[in-house]
């Protein structure tokens, strides 16, 4: 296989057809339809359906896309580290986050790496597992910092734990079950949830099962974003499953509660998660310590603020 028919893969696949992959590759639309003919004859196997509707896949040719992708994304971060080594100090870093820590940490560890790397180019996702997972996978992600899902295996992601912090249910502050004890008067209300396709019964035995407790599903939404979450806690009365440390930072402090009650959730682990098969590059390495540096500074802190916001944190 050679470089120019991966690009062609790759670039059909994510046009839906020839004609938008020769225009985003800039070549002309035989060069593409040669490409992708010389791949399918060299691999003598089907790798995709052409019709008037646009361009299909076959199982095949899903499965070659996977590798084409990963070479391709790892291509590009070798191209950044060797810029890096001449001197350029350029390049891109992508990277996953937690909502918790961008509406904490995360604006000061920026400022931080752009000053020692400001020609690097950051590109951030929020850290859901459903998104992140396969973008780790592939190579166009460089870290995820967050929890871990356990599908997550650790034959093919390393993952290195920062801090453990406390769990806990919220919901709206004047909320009718805002004074409630027990998980079980929360079953008639809905919930805000989020999790991976494989993570539903870990997450239901954490908040629910483990307590004898069972949610029916019809009162399950499920969010995969920091402002669809908070709309949905302060203006449809939903409850959800947070780290605790939500409730203290803008703009959920005031707006909402933790419910004390008799039942304990399990803390989390924060972690920095990487394709173990895939070398960290410079950039990467200097954001995670600029991390590092500010989480340290920030539990160390004798600000009141700080001391509000990180007591449900420890360092490992």
């Amino acid at each position: 296989m050679k470089l120019h028919q991966l690009e062609a893969l790759v670039a059909s696949a994510d046009t839906g057809s020839i004609r938008a992959a020769a225009r985003l590759l800039g070549i002309s639309q035989p060069a593409v339809t040669r490409a992708l003919r010389e791949m399918e004859a060299e691999q003598q196997l089907p790798l995709l359906v052409r019709s008037p509707s646009g361009l299909k896949f076959t199982d095949h040719g899903y499965a070659l896309l996977t590798h084409a992708r990963l070479v391709l994304n790892q291509l590009r971060q070798a191209e950044s580290q060797m810029s890096i080594r001449r001197g350029q100090i350029e390049g891109r870093l992508c990277i996953a986050v937690t909502p918790w820590l961008s509406l904490t940490l995360l604006p000061e560890v920026v400022t931080e790496f752009r000053r020692r790397m400001p020609n690097v180019r950051l590109e951030f996702f929020d850290s859901f597992v459903m998104i992140t997972q396969p973008l780790l996978r592939d190579g166009y992600m460089d870290l995820a910092i967050g929890q871990a899902s356990p599908a997550m295996s650790a034959q093919e992601f390393l993952i290195e734990p920062l801090v453990r912090y406390e769990t806990g249910i919220m919901v709206r502050r004047g909320h009718a079950k805002e004074g409630c004890k027990s998980i079980h008067e929360l079953l008639d209300q809905d919930w805000l949830l989020n999790y991976a396709p494989d993570g539903r019964d870990g997450l239901m035995q954490e908040v629910f099962w483990r307590h004898g407790a069972t949610l029916d599903e019809k009162r399950v939404v499920l969010a995969h974003s920091v402002l669809l979450s908070q709309t949905l806690v302060e203006q449809a009365d939903m409850c959800t499953w947070v780290p605790s440390i939500m409730t203290a930072v803008p703009p959920f402090y005031d707006r909402t509660v933790l419910l004390d009650l008799e039942e304990r959730f399990s803390p989390r682990d924060l972690s920095i998660i990487s394709r173990r098969n895939g070398p960290q590059g410079s950039a990467a390495l200097s954001f995670i310590d600029c991390l590092s540096g500010v989480i340290k500074r920030r539990l160390r802190s004798s600000n009141p603020v700080d001391r509000r916001v990180f007591a449900t944190l420890t360092p490992l």
